[in-house]
């Protein structure tokens, strides 16, 4: 057969990212989590732009990912605080996604990343889905979804309050703890990045720990922020030298902008 699951036709019953809610009404738990988020989308911007020159993919930032149809449909559904989608497109129909829906779209993310704000807990919960259909209200741990389920082969967890970071690995259909390389840093080889903390401010926010990225090297990938005040300095930098030379050129009797007739 050359029918590939692009072309199978998806019931209408199964709905899309235009009927399906976008938010389970809660709310972002602690202040650190937009700032966070921001730093990690900026500061990789580049390097997706080179992995997907023709810009086939979508980040997501406390967006749904339904993998599952249920009533109400959040219930549903993960949140990952941010995560990465290669070679899917970043709008839909022309219009800006709503949510990831798994079953449309079949490709998982390649990272998931939870900032937690408490223990990590929630974020390391196994609970499958039978154990926690028998409860009433109660949905699947989300370290289950995210392995067994939606299948992400990277996720990582920082627990804000105590500067702590994991990140799993999937291998054979399970996650495996990664140790961290000789910086401290956790490879994300289909990236060419790596992941750790980085101690610094950012914003009005006083000095702390921040998730970032690295490249394989170990060189900071900067924010936009960060590269601007950096060429700032080289030009200032150059200008300094410039002038430095200009004056020992006139010391030495040589005229640095002699007249071009």
């Amino acid at each position: 057969m050359s029918e590939t699951l692009a072309d199978v036709a998806i019931p209408p019953q199964f709905p899309d990212h235009t009927q399906l809610p976008e938010s389970d009404r809660t709310f972002v738990k602690n202040f650190q989590e937009h700032p966070q988020t921001i730093i990690l989308t900026d500061s990789i911007v580049q390097v997706l732009q080179r992995v997907h020159p023709d810009g086939q993919y979508c980040i997501g930032q406390d967006c749904g990912i339904y993998w599952r149809e249920t009533e109400p449909p959040e219930k549903g559904a993960a949140a990952p605080d941010w995560f990465y989608v290669p070679g899917v497109p970043p709008r839909l129909g022309g219009i800006n996604r709503r949510s990831y829906v798994l079953w449309r779209e079949y490709i998982p993310p390649l990272i998931a990343v939870e900032l937690a704000s408490g223990n990590g807990d929630e974020e390391r919960d196994v609970t499958p889905l039978p154990l926690a259909g028998s409860r009433e209200g109660a949905k699947p741990g989300k370290f289950w979804v995210y392995e067994r389920i939606i299948r992400i082969p990277y996720y990582a967890i920082y627990e804000i309050s105590n500067d702590k970071l994991e990140v799993y690995h999937l291998v054979d259909f399970c996650y495996h703890k990664m140790q961290p390389n000789e910086r401290g840093h956790y490879p994300i080889p289909p990236l060419g990045v790596e992941l750790g903390l980085w101690q610094g401010s950012y914003l009005n926010n006083p000095e702390q720990f921040w998730l970032r990225w690295w490249d394989l090297e170990g060189n900071l990938l900067l924010i936009g922020q960060e590269e601007a005040e950096l060429q700032r300095q080289r030009a200032e930098q150059a200008e300094r030298k410039a002038g430095q030379l200009a004056e020992r050129l006139r010391a030495m009797g040589i005229d640095p902008d002699p007249d071009v007739e």
